[in-house]
């Protein structure tokens, strides 16, 4: 007797993997910030949420980490994108933050697709209502793979550029920032990495040098991280023949499977949990989908990594936690104010 042949999942243009959105609260989000203000160099980064979307329903759903498709009997959603609200770049920032900050109620895992990396003060910002954060910025953690340290005070004036955007989301006063695949930097950024006791960075020529254990140490580093995590993903950290329609391509980066290493050890860090993730710099390219298609898959690995954390009761609901009160209070002109 034939078994009668699976049902194939509705495929939904537009979501994230294709995938039907069910009724009720998600449990992930995918977040869609089509921001592009401050870019230096190539353009297009506001076309890269839309374009990852797309490139996604190539992706496959099965993981052998969970042993079935996605959605694996979670709640996936794909929220309609930011609308691009205010008349000048603060107001854009608060603009994102006002977007984000109902997604962080500690029940819902946001991945957010960007858009400039100039997104990330905002991100941080939002992160603050998150009931493990609750306005504490000291006990966040911010992991940033990049080509770039993106530790300037300014760029042709504008304190939040892109290059900026490490900077500004320490303002915060952020527990530690640890950055991984860095190689290009200016000589004050240099210096700020070699004095600031709450920057580490692991530059991509330790990471690829034969006679430098720096890699192990990263991995080392990811396992000892402990609190809320912000896990931040320039696409040009990679290596730039993997993603070369980004805005700023480099040379010499991180592999694929480097970044998902980072992802599966900074995912299974015993006493840390990951409450958000980015991932930016996405621009569409014309002769291929490369580049969005891989940001696309490494947004999906963070995905299935945090419903692995789910399923091993790694990830506490505590959107209605009684021993956690949120008093944070959310600023919705934050930037604007500065």
């Amino acid at each position: 007797m034939s078994l009668p042949a699976p049902v194939a999942e509705e495929f939904v243009e537009g979501n994230f993997l294709g995938l039907p959105e069910q009724g009720g609260s998600p449990d992930i989000v995918i977040l869609q910030v089509p921001y592009e203000l401050t870019t230096s160099y190539g353009q297009g980064t506001e076309l890269g949420p839309s374009a990852c979307i797309e490139a996604s329903g190539q992706v496959e759903l099965f993981d052998p980490l969970l042993g079935e498709d996605l959605p694996a009997g979670y709640k996936i959603k794909t929220a309609e994108p930011w609308n691009g609200e205010g008349g000048n770049l603060r107001k854009q920032l608060d603009g994102i933050s006002k977007y984000l900050v109902p997604w962080f109620d500690g029940h819902k895992f946001p991945v957010i697709l960007g858009g400039e990396h100039g997104i990330l003060p905002a991100i941080i910002n939002a992160a603050g209502g998150h009931p493990l954060v609750n306005g504490d910025f000291s006990q966040l953690t911010l992991v940033q793979i990049d080509a770039h340290a993106d530790l300037r005070q300014e760029l042709n004036g504008e304190p939040f550029s892109h290059a900026c955007a490490a900077s500004r989301a320490m303002d915060f006063g952020l527990k530690h920032l640890y950055q991984v695949g860095i190689r290009a930097f200016s000589k004050n950024e240099y210096e700020r990495i070699q004095s600031d006791d709450d920057v580490t960075t692991f530059f991509a020529s330790d990471i690829h040098s034969s006679s430098n254990s720096s890699w192990g140490r990263w991995i080392e580093t990811l396992a000892s991280i402990e609190g809320p995590v912000h896990l931040t993903i320039d696409i040009d950290g990679l290596d730039g023949s993997l993603v070369p329609a980004t805005g700023t391509p480099v040379p010499g980066g991180l592999t694929f499977w480097q970044i998902i290493e980072t992802i599966q050890e900074l995912f299974s860090a015993s006493k840390a949990t990951v409450i958000s993730m980015d991932v930016n710099e996405i621009v569409p390219q014309k002769d291929t989908p490369l580049t969005q298609f891989t940001a696309a898959m490494i947004a999906t690995k963070g995905i299935i990594h945090h419903i692995d954390n789910r399923r091993n009761g790694k990830w506490a609901d505590t959107s209605e936690d009684n021993d956690i009160q949120n008093n944070h209070v959310f600023d919705k002109n934050y930037f604007e104010k500065l």
